[in-house]
């Protein structure tokens, strides 16, 4: 997984959609080379454009690129094409649900969040795993209207200086949450289940120190299954 930041969005598509260059053939074609296949894509560009977003970073992170099977350096050596700075990961996939899938490059219908989570110093790696995936998921799970969930643990830096970080979460929401709290927490327009609901995903947050040292990051969520140079399916 690659976060990327200084992604340029200054050219036109045709529709008036800023055009961050990550959809471009000659960048799939890139990745192509370097052995991806498959091309997920997390942008934070105009269509959750008024979703909530925080961060620790200087700057925030204005994509998140995941690839699989492929050669991260050479990944990282194609992303670096249209992005100002390239920070990439190994990373263990843990599926926790299984969001609706369609590899046609379409964008879909979602609020995706993606959460870059560091883990507190005074919790060891076994009990802060421990505490956040036995314990916080089925909690977050619960408590929002998540209809897809896939955690990434980090185990490693693929490129040189990578900010140190310990795993990236997405979490996929109806696209009515950009707006309305009720639809993010599943709390059906009452306000007392809201708050109930708040509360307890809160607690559990804090368990795993993810109420401080942390970026959410408001995506569009893009996947995209790449064929040779010449055409992509």
């Amino acid at each position: 997984m690659f976060l990327l930041w200084g992604v340029d969005p200054s050219a036109l598509h045709d529709d008036g959609l800023h055009d961050d260059g990550l959809h471009d053939d000659g960048l799939h074609g890139a990745l192509y080379a370097a052995g991806v296949r498959r091309l997920q894509l997390n942008v934070d560009d105009e269509h959750v454009a008024d979703a909530m977003r925080f961060g620790e970073f200087e700057e925030p992170v204005r994509a998140i690129v995941s690839t699989w099977d492929a050669d991260p350096a050479a990944v990282a050596a194609a992303l670096g094409q249209v992005a100002a700075t390239v920070h990439g990961y190994a990373v263990d996939e843990r599926r926790r649900l299984d969001p609706p899938e369609a590899w046609d490059g379409s964008r879909a219908d979602a609020l995706a969040n993606v959460a870059i989570l560091r883990r507190p110093q005074e919790l060891a790696r076994d009990e802060w795993i421990r505490r956040w995936m036995v314990e916080h998921t089925p909690v977050a799970i619960r408590t929002q209207a998540t209809f897809g969930y896939v955690q990434n643990v980090v185990t490693g830096a693929v490129t040189a200086a990578a900010h140190g970080i310990d795993a990236i979460v997405e979490e996929l929401f109806p696209s009515a949450g950009i707006a309305d709290m009720h639809a993010f927490y599943g709390s059906g327009g009452d306000d007392a289940e809201l708050h109930r609901r708040l509360g307890e995903l809160m607690a559990s947050v804090a368990r795993i120190g993810a109420d401080h040292d942390l970026d959410l990051v408001p995506t569009s969520r893009y996947l995209d299954e790449l064929d040779a140079p010449s055409g992509r399916t």
